[in-house]
């Protein structure tokens, strides 16, 4: 039997190598010709997604390898602070020519074998410049798109926008909100109000210019496949099949069902988080968890912890310390501890009604009995997770494309709104009053957004087993990967 490879490349962070790290299992387990190797590219050393790179020697080797391109110099810091898509896509560049080298070795090798040959190359979004790659060497290209169907929707929004608006967005007054009569982007039922359009739709400073660039390259691949599954984005998919897009594969959820490895969680704080989840009763406890990059300045933190203490509800709380010293009214603050930031008293008052740790087994909690709302970032992955486990979500995006997660999820009914529009370091403080409402909301056993996610939650399940409509989907990819070859 003929072997097949395919040459997956990620985008650099744990966020976006691990769905695709599951994708690729998903694969070989699907079907026994496939052969995949990994071009691994970074561009700074992270705790987070080290500690997840070096996970991978578990892998098959005789199906699975990793292979770590060359680092380059990455463009100047400033510009990841001013324009984080900008600096991505100049990253992306300076390592073209480095994966073209590792291609063609690749390929060099293969041409001796007569039992595998190259199907392709696997891009990730931020990857799609390298089809140029693909094209060189006589590859057909795909690329795997680790947000939702949604998302796609705005990709093609924008290709088409800026042909007759060439510039940036305008964020919207929120004093004149009637005056923003919303977007009408493929994939969504409704208008999309500009507000909750991701924050390089608004940059100035070269993250919409870059995101047009990247997004320029989609029509070029042979086909796109996404981490989402057919009940769940029912209508988005279905606005894609007009023969003027290249084929769609949704293969979702594609997640990590353990928990990933991250250096500042140690077995031990692990067997604390679960061993009190184990003495909480059944759908009683609140998670709240805002993402590896997500965290709040103490006036933020004390309002949730306002929130929290007035809910009545028990909850876990996993409190980020921020990444810089924080400014206060009275000078420069520097915080030793997340717990230096929650209000005078506060854990002597919850007592054991609470628990407050740094960073928590995310998957792990999703799925523990007692656990019943999640107060979330809105991150992609952390929604999908919290669907497979039948958990409903308060949405409260911070960053990247996470305004628009939360809106989708909202209009399709799977979600509590707390905020839609919130952005780190730019909005106004939620207060407690709204947390306290979420959370009182997201709790109630009787809600139609709770039982709508615990069937949401046995249709993910069923996607994904044979006969299942991803499983399905991941089979007519493998299928027209083999035609292309």
């Amino acid at each position: 039997m003929k072997k097949v490879e395919l040459i997956f490349v990620p985008t650099p962070g744990a966020g976006h190598l691990a769905p695709t790290v599951e994708f690729v299992k998903r694969l070989i387990h699907h079907d026994d010709r496939i052969l995949v190797t990994i071009l691994s590219i970074e561009w700074h050393s992270s705790g987070f997604a080290d500690a997840y790179t070096e996970s991978l020697a578990t892998l098959q080797p005789d199906r699975i390898q990793v292979i770590q391109v060359s680092r380059v110099d990455p463009p100047p810091l400033h510009l990841w602070t001013l324009a984080p898509e900008a600096f991505v896509y100049a990253l992306i560049q300076s390592y073209i020519p480095h994966v073209r080298n590792a291609v063609t070795n690749i390929l060099s090798m293969k041409s001796t074998s007569d039992s595998t040959r190259v199907a392709g190359l696997v891009l990730d979004l931020f990857c799609s410049p390298m089809v140029d790659v693909a094209t060189e060497l006589g590859l057909s290209s795909y690329i795997y798109l680790t947000s939702n169907a949604s998302f796609f929707g705005l990709v093609l929004y924008l290709q088409a926008l800026h042909r007759q608006i060439s510039s940036e967005f305008e964020y919207p007054n929120p004093e004149n909100p009637s005056k923003d009569l919303g977007h009408l982007i493929p994939g969504f039922a409704n208008p999309v109000p500009s507000c909750v359009l991701p924050s390089f739709m608004f940059n100035k400073h070269g993250s919409y210019t870059a995101f047009v660039k990247i997004a320029e390259r989609f029509k070029d691949a042979k086909g796109i496949v996404i981490n989402t599954f057919e009940e769940l984005e029912t209508y988005a998919l279905s606005c894609f099949v007009n023969g003027q897009n290249p084929p769609i594969y949704p293969v979702g959820p594609v997640i990590h069902l353990d928990s990933l490895p991250h250096p500042e969680l140690d077995q031990l704080q692990r067997d604390r988080i679960m061993k009190w989840l184990d003495n909480q009763p059944e759908s009683s406890v609140v998670f709240l968890c805002f993402g590896s990059h997500g965290c709040h300045g103490p006036p933020q933190v004390k309002e949730i912890a306002f929130g929290l203490e007035q809910s009545g509800q028990r909850f876990l709380w996993s409190l980020h310390m921020p990444e810089t010293p924080l400014n206060d009214a009275a000078g420069a603050v520097h915080y030793k501890n997340p717990e230096e930031m929650l209000p005078e008293g506060f854990l002597e008052r919850i007592q054991e009604r609470g628990m407050i740790c740094r960073w928590a087994p995310q998957v792990d909690v999703l799925g523990h009995k007692a656990v019943g709302g999640f107060v979330s970032h809105c991150g992609w992955n952390s929604i999908l997770e919290s669907l497979w486990h039948g958990v409903p979500i308060v949405t409260w995006p911070i960053y990247a494309e996470q305004q628009l997660n939360a809106y989708m999820m909202k209009e399709v009914g799977l979600a509590v709104e707390l905020r839609l529009d919130y952005r780190g370091g730019t909005s106004d403080i939620v207060k407690a009053e709204e947390i306290e409402e979420g959370v009182r909301q997201v709790m109630d056993a009787g809600s139609e957004v709770r039982k709508k996610v615990k069937e949401m939650a046995e249709m993910a399940r069923k996607a994904v087993m044979n006969g299942g409509s991803s499983f399905n989907s991941i089979g007519r990819f493998i299928e027209d990967m083999l035609a292309n070859t």
